[in-house]
Parts: structure tokens; C-alpha cells; sequence
């Protein structure tokens, strides 16, 4: 342990006495040579330096210095200097842009977080604010006496199948009309016993979806009693599937980190929606976001709201005391 701190402590030397060189100045002589000097200043015929290698003030006779040499040195040193603030300026712009497309900036005070999820951009009382939507499993409800019923007294009828969300009501409210939703969602990410993945599918038609831009849609949903129906999957005897669902009709656009925005493209009524992941053109995922819309609804609890800045210092902190007038 003592070996180690000693070799740290000779590193850390080591670095000081470089980085001391470095930003030392440089009095170049007329016989070639140069004295390294934190500072100088001239007193007559003589210039008194703090030497940057022994650490004391010395003097040197003003005549021996090159100054042409040594004003030279200081512009190119000044030039290198500037030069290496401006790649560093550079560098640390670059960090921030990367930084700022893993976490974009969604409104004023309000970032995304860099590891992903889907959010709600909704305003209460005219303030914008960020709301997380954790996923729902979806519970798929095959009416199976029902169906083989139907199936036996009329081959051409179809079996019913729904998908529904426990509770009449989703816990996330949107006081919004025209809510914006962000999603990221990484398929290959591990399942989450807290909130299950893309495990659990359900069969959609064949159609002509672009998973690119309409990986993400938006569902009405129906209330049932003490449940929510996401969407109607109809399964007819053939084999031949059907979906029909209340979609709404909606604008999806990359956004940077992964990001993407995704908005209807009419206002919604106030009521039940989920946002529904299309797996592949044939399959969607059966664990959705689910939320409502409700201009009336109270503040989301888990809502992000905006970093308030600090106030600015006044005169004084102190607290104001009564001045007697003098005499």
C-alpha cells in the first residue's frame, strides 16, 4: 500500500513539474539556449524570471536575451494555445451534440432519458410536462364456449377473439387533446418481469404496413365493465384473420437516440387509447401502453415538470433592518 501511494505521489509530481513546463514562458538568450520562466518582468538593464524548473526568482542581464526570438516564441505559443482551445471547444461540442441525441429535448426543461421507454408530452395548466407509460399486458380472451357454439350451427360465422386491459380506467391522463407520445423501445432488450416485452403476440392480416414509419399505433378503446377492450381479433373458420380495431389515425417521425415521435393526426376525445406495437406486418404485441384523455383529469403524479432555474442574487441577503437618520 505505502509502495503505491508513493508512486502515485511520484506520478503526480512527475505531471505537475510537465504541466508546469508546458505552460511555461520561454526566454530564449542569443547563444541559442532559453530559461524557462513562469513569469518575468524587466527592472532596467536586467530581467528578474521565476524559474519554472527551480522554482526561484533569478536575474539575468536584459542583453543577453534574444528578444526578436523570444516575442516570436510567444505569438507561436499563444497561436498553439488558441488552436488547441478551439479543438477542445470542438470536442466538447461534439460530446454535447452526443449527449443531447441520446437525451433529446422535447420542451423547455424537459429531456428523454438516454435508456429508452415511452413518455406522454402532455400540459396541465398550461405547463408542459413529461409523463412515463408503463407497459399493460394485454390478456386475450377467447370466449371459447361461446365460439364453438356459433362455429357448430353456422360454418360461416366467425370465432371472436378480444384483447383487454384490467380496470375501467388507465393510470396516465392526458389533459391534452392532442397528446405526443415518445417511444423507444429496444426489441432485443431481455423480458422484464415488471414490464414484459414482445413475448406474448397476436396474429394480424397480411397487409402493406411499413414498419419504419407505423411500428407504433394508436388504438380507441372500448370500456366493458370492469375492463378495457384494446381491439377485436376475428378469426374466421378458414383460417383467414381479420383485425378490427378503432384506430386513430396518426404521424410517426424519427426522432435522434432511437426516438420516435408519434402524434394523431386529429384531436381525441376524451376517453380510453393504448399505443399498440406492431411486431411485423402479421403481429402485433399484446403488452401495450395503454392511457387516457381527460382535459379534467388531476396532475399525473409521476409527471416530470420542467428544472426551474435559480433565482437570481439579490443586493443582499441580509434581512432589512430600519436605518436610524443620523443627527
Amino acid at each position: 500500500m505505502r509502495r503505491c501511494l508513493t508512486i502515485i505521489c511520484l506520478l503526480l509530481a512527475i505531471f505537475a513539474v510537465a504541466d508546469a513546463e508546458e505552460r511555461a514562458k520561454r526566454l530564449i538568450l542569443k547563444d541559442g539556449s532559453y530559461q524557462l520562466a513562469t513569469k518575468y518582468e524587466i527592472k532596467g538593464d536586467r530581467v528578474r524570471y521565476y524559474s519554472a524548473e527551480r522554482y526561484l526568482w533569478e536575474e539575468i542581464p536584459k542583453s543577453m536575451i534574444d528578444w526578436d526570438a523570444t516575442k516570436k516564441w510567444e505569438a507561436e505559443a499563444d497561436a498553439g494555445v488558441r488552436s488547441t482551445q478551439v479543438e477542445m471547444n470542438k470536442e466538447d461540442a461534439a460530446d454535447a451534440a452526443a449527449e443531447e441525441a441520446k437525451s433529446p429535448t422535447v420542451a423547455p426543461g424537459l429531456k428523454l432519458p438516454e435508456d429508452g421507454g415511452v413518455f406522454l408530452l402532455d400540459h396541465f395548466q398550461n405547463k408542459p410536462q413529461l409523463v412515463e407509460i408503463v407497459q399493460n399486458g394485454g390478456e386475450l380472451n377467447k370466449h371459447t364456449g361461446k365460439n364453438i357454439l356459433v362455429a357448430v350451427i353456422n360454418p360461416l360465422n366467425v370465432a371472436k377473439q378480444t384483447i383487454e386491459l384490467k380496470g375501467p380506467k388507465a393510470r396516465i391522463q392526458a389533459h391534452a387533446v392532442v397528446p405526443v407520445i415518445y417511444a423507444n423501445v429496444n426489441l432485443n432488450e431481455p423480458e422484464q418481469p415488471e414490464q414484459p416485452t414482445t413475448q406474448a403476440k397476436a396474429k394480424l392480416p397480411n397487409s402493406d404496413t411499413d414498419l419504419n414509419n407505423n411500428r407504433y399505433r394508436i388504438a380507441k378503446v372500448e370500456r366493458k365493465k370492469d375492463v378495457r377492450v384494446v381491439g377485436n381479433l376475428k378469426v374466421y373458420i378458414t383460417g383467414k384473420v381479420k383485425q378490427e380495431g378503432n384506430w386513430i389515425p396518426t404521424k410517426a417521425e424519427p426522432v435522434s437516440g432511437g426516438w420516435v415521435k408519434i402524434i394523431p393526426a386529429q384531436p381525441l376525445a376524451p376517453g380510453e387509447y393504448a399505443l399498440i406495437e406492431m411486431l411485423s406486418a402479421k403481429e402485433m404485441n399484446l403488452y401495450v401502453w395503454d392511457f387516457g384523455v381527460d382535459p379534467l383529469a388531476p396532475a399525473n403524479q409521476t409527471a416530470w415538470t420542467p428544472a426551474q432555474p435559480k433565482p437570481l442574487p439579490t443586493g443582499t441577503d441580509e434581512t432589512p433592518v430600519l436605518i436610524k437618520p443620523k443627527k
